[in-house]
């Protein structure tokens, strides 16, 4: 099939922005946080992520969403093909009636958070009338649903402006018709401020001036997730006063597909909009990001990633809620350290290895809320570990490893590292010297050599991306241990 996506055109690398000297990533800060007014708004796959964050956490995110050229909560159902279809481009597929009743149902389940907590939740549309990669009658779908569940009062949808499919300013960007990195488009019309207005009420006037290039955070996204399409750092902007210990709001702006800081650099980060309104309202600006081994550098809302990414349990969510959890323990006056006093853990060992997984055991920490297991330096679990052992995967065959661990509190402030344990996989079943196999993808797939994840073929073992699922691209897969296949040619 052809798979069309939102933003899927390669182009060359925009210029680097002009913002000073780099400096290394931090954990995020404790800062002295309202959490009643905590909101969230994206475009394209963020759009659809923020709608997922909105209605599954919305406990946290009770306050609001905007959503800019989004759709329905659990449109595509875990489908590439339903995402490609019906949730872009052709929304007359898509049954809101069902999707209210999975909702209804997920959250009597407790897979969600309880829909009554909708109840009082603002929410701002945006479609662009000339959107030609998610279509205008998505979001009708997406106002639709929110009609089961939001008073019609608190929902504000405009869609008469002519805009392509991007994030729309009033001072920054391409021109309004244009579709093309860094998918950021001048309208005339601040959609930031607009947003933030819906959802806040009254603000103060934005400030038009230079914003302090210190207010800008790189912080360690991996202290809440590794892998999962999500990049080792996200940005924040964080007005002075919020560091000072006033307190404030947080709001979380997700991107769309290819536009993370890889892509288009700061360009999402600082000239959107919303750090004018943050710097003069007492906001703080959170800007998770993808990484280019996600799918079309996409928020997972199609199952990409996890069966479960709509849920509370996915990993992109688990970590985006973490993010905003930490940001928020904080309190007046100064910012609390990221670190802990928790022991490290003893007794850590290996056990159990097999071609490709090895458990790790260690000993309880007293007052630890949770562990954090690290591969060769590298955090190896998605989700905190609550009890005292994990089960690494996804390993190569006769390879050895070192692994430590570390206890973290309540807050996800992590303690010491223990001593580090070494483990070595078992060995796969040798294949045959040089053993090669040339096909399509489609037909790696069907004979059990890869699998398809979200229209891709990914290799099994290294779980290398082969390319597009189909009959189309075809690929040489050297085999090097029993069902353990890399990308390559035999000698």
């Amino acid at each position: 099939m052809t798979f069309k996506f939102p933003l899927l055109r390669s182009f060359a690398a925009v210029a680097a922005l002009a913002c000073g000297a780099a400096s290394a990533a931090v954990n995020l800060p404790q800062l002295n946080v309202d959490k009643t007014q905590t909101t969230v708004s994206g475009l394209s796959s963020g759009a659809f992520m923020a709608v997922q964050l909105h209605v599954a956490y919305s406990a946290t995110f009770k306050k609001g969403a905007g959503i800019v050229a989004g759709g329905p909560y659990y449109c595509a159902q875990g489908s590439v093909s339903t995402a490609t279809g019906a949730c872009m481009a052709s929304p007359s597929g898509i049954s809101t009636s069902a999707l209210v009743t999975n909702t209804n149902n997920w959250a009597s389940q407790g897979l969600i958070d309880p829909v009554a907590n909708l109840q009082s939740s603002k929410v701002y549309l945006f479609s662009g009338s000339i959107d030609s990669v998610v279509k205008t009658g998505v979001m009708d779908a997406l106002k639709t649903y929110y009609n089961s569940f939001v008073p019609t009062a608190n929902v504000v949808y405009k869609k008469d402006i002519a805009a392509e499919h991007a994030m729309i300013t009033d001072d920054y960007g391409s021109t309004c018709s244009t579709k093309g990195s860094p998918y950021i488009n001048n309208c005339n019309f601040d959609l930031a401020g607009a947003i933030l207005s819906q959802l806040y009420g009254t603000l103060n006037a934005r400030n038009n001036g230079t914003l302090a290039a210190g207010n800008f955070v790189e912080f360690n996204q991996s202290q809440f997730i590794t892998n999962h399409g999500m990049a080792p750092t996200g940005w924040a902007y964080i007005p002075a006063a919020c560091t000072a210990g006033t307190q404030c709001r947080v709001h979380v702006v997700l991107h769309g597909c290819q536009q993370n800081v890889t892509l288009v650099q700061q360009q999402y980060v600082r000239n959107t909009g919303y750090n004018r309104w943050a710097d003069t309202n007492n906001m703080v600006m959170l800007y998770p990001q993808t990484s280019t081994a996600a799918t079309n550098s996409c928020w997972d809302w199609f199952g990409y990633d996890s069966a479960d990414y709509a849920k509370k349990s996915g990993p992109q969510m688990v970590a985006i809620k973490a993010m905003v959890d930490q940001v928020s323990s904080g309190s007046g006056g100064t910012t609390p350290p990221v670190t802990t006093t928790l022991a490290a853990p003893t007794a850590v060992a290996t056990s159990g290895a097999t071609t490709s997984s090895m458990v790790i055991n260690w000993g309880a920490v007293t007052n630890a809320a949770s562990y954090n297991v690290y591969r060769n330096a590298n955090k190896a679990n998605a989700l905190a570990v609550t009890g005292t052992s994990f089960t690494d995967t996804g390993l190569a065959a006769s390879t050895t490893y070192n692994w430590t661990v570390k206890a973290a509190d309540s807050s996800g402030a992590e303690g010491a590292a223990s001593t580090a344990a070494a483990g070595t996989t078992l060995a796969g079943t040798a294949p045959p010297a040089a053993t090669c196999y040339t096909a399509t993808n489609y037909a790696h797939t069907t004979a059990g050599r890869a699998y398809n994840s979200g229209g891709y073929a990914l290799a099994n073992g290294s779980n290398q991306n082969m390319g597009l699922w189909n009959t189309f691209v075809t690929t040489t897969l050297k085999m090097t241990a029993s069902n353990y296949y890399v990308i390559g040619t035999c000698p």
